[in-house]
Parts: C-alpha cells; structure tokens; sequence
C-alpha cells in the first residue's frame, strides 16, 4: 500500500528499533496503551505479543481497515478509532490508557502532543514518540537556546523530556527525507497545566516575537516583574510558573 503524504506516513519496519520501543516503555500486563497511526500493524502487533492489558489505535486512513480490523477479531485487546488524531476524544476511552507508544505522522507534531499532555490528570503519564530530529530537538531543547519554544517549557514544567536515541531515515519505508529520534516524555507533576487556557495564551504571547523582551510580549496580559528584561527563550519552566501565577491571581 502505497504511504500517503497528506498523513505523513512513513512506516517503521526496522525490528530492532520495535524492540528498543518495547523495552524503554516497559510495556506489559498492568498497562493499557494508546498507540496513534498504526499504520499496518507492525508496533500494535509487538505491544499485544508483550503482553499488554489493551491497546487503543487510532487511525485516520481507512484504507488500513481489512487487515487492522482482521487483526482486532482475533485479539479483542485491540480497539480501533478511526479519525483525525489531534480531534478525538481520549477522555472516553475505556480503559483509560497509561502510556502512549507511537510513530507519530510529523505533520501534527506539536499539536497532537500538546492535547495528549492535557489527559495527564487522567493518569495518561508516559509517552514514548517516533519524531522528526528536528522537532525532537526543540521539544528538549534546554533554556538559553534558540530552538526553545512553547510545548518544550509545558513539557518541562511537568515533568521531562529527552532523547532516547537518533534514527536513521532506512528504518522507515518509505524513507524519508529527515532523520529521526526516539523521545520519551515522563509527567510528573502540574498535570493541569496543558489544559489551561490561560497557560498555553502565556506562553505563545511570550514567544511570538522573539527578539522582543517578555515586557514586550506580555504588556496588558502578565506582569512579568523582573524577569521581563529577558527574552521567553531564556525562561525555565519554573521563571515561566512565577510569572503563570500573576496571571491566575
């Protein structure tokens, strides 16, 4: 089947990577997992043979239905959704998953993350993702570097990210054109954070002229107090809650 550029599909088929997936995520019996693009069911298949207590796949490209639905008839761990990734509603998913393991399309990136952050507070903690290096790189990108920016310090701010390992463009098929990286993502603490309105206004008015200073940026929304002389970039995620709580008073 050929790979769609509007979904972004570039399938892994390297089975040692698949392997390093299944070991950092610890995936097994006490976890239910959300997995987003399946895809031909190489991932789904390894999580159901680890063990796992249920799978959610979602997947937009119907094209996929025979053999992913053939594949939840004989494993009713498997649960399909089929739809747009960033739209659907995580909230009713019974039961509720734990970790999210997924080669994600890079095309929604940053938006489909930033929604998953929200169901934190619903226990969904841990996320293992398949990412464009680029946008790896900017997910962990620390303060004082120019790669920073809005969904690196939410995630910061509740917990940690890093990358796991770099990975070459021939683990895919079709190969794309950039590399990759594997990235985990641990919350940990101010699980409302992502659902906040007000947080994620703060931090996209912050960023949205960066070579301005927050005093700048911020004018009639936030006081920034002293930290305004600084640009958002420099911020660490507990510089960017101070100034999060003169917003919330």
């Amino acid at each position: 089947m050929k790979a769609l550029k509007r979904y972004g599909q570039n399938f892994l088929v390297d089975r040692n990577i698949l392997g390093l997936m299944l070991r950092r995520s610890e995936a097994g019996e006490d976890d239910c997992i959300l997995e987003i693009g399946p895809g031909h069911g190489v991932l789904t298949r390894a999580l159901l043979e680890a063990g796992v207590k249920c799978v959610h796949a979602v997947e937009v490209d119907e094209r996929l239905k025979p053999e992913l639905e053939e594949l939840s008839r004989n494993d009713n761990r498997l649960v399909l959704h089929w739809g747009d990734a960033v739209k659907h509603d995580y909230a009713s998913l019974v039961p509720f998953p734990n970790k999210v393991i997924a080669n994600i399309p890079y095309n929604i990136t940053t938006p489909l993350i930033w929604e998953l952050l929200k169901y934190a507070r619903l226990g969904l903690t841990y996320h293992l993702y398949m990412l464009q290096k680029e946008a790896a790189d900017r997910l962990t990108a620390p303060p004082d570097t120019k790669a920073r920016y809005p969904l690196g310090v939410c995630v910061e701010a509740m917990g940690r990210a890093n990358i796991v390992r770099n990975i070459p463009p021939e683990c895919f098929r079709p190969i794309p054109e950039v590399n990759s990286a594997l990235t985990e993502i641990v919350l940990k603490r101010n699980f409302e954070l992502a659902g906040d309105s007000a947080w994620s206004e703060l931090l996209h008015r912050g960023f949205a002229q960066r070579r301005k200073t927050l005093a700048n940026n911020l004018r009639g929304y936030a006081d920034a107090g002293e930290l305004g002389r600084k640009r958002a970039e420099d911020l660490t995620s507990d510089e960017w809650i101070k100034i999060y709580s003169s917003v919330r008073r």
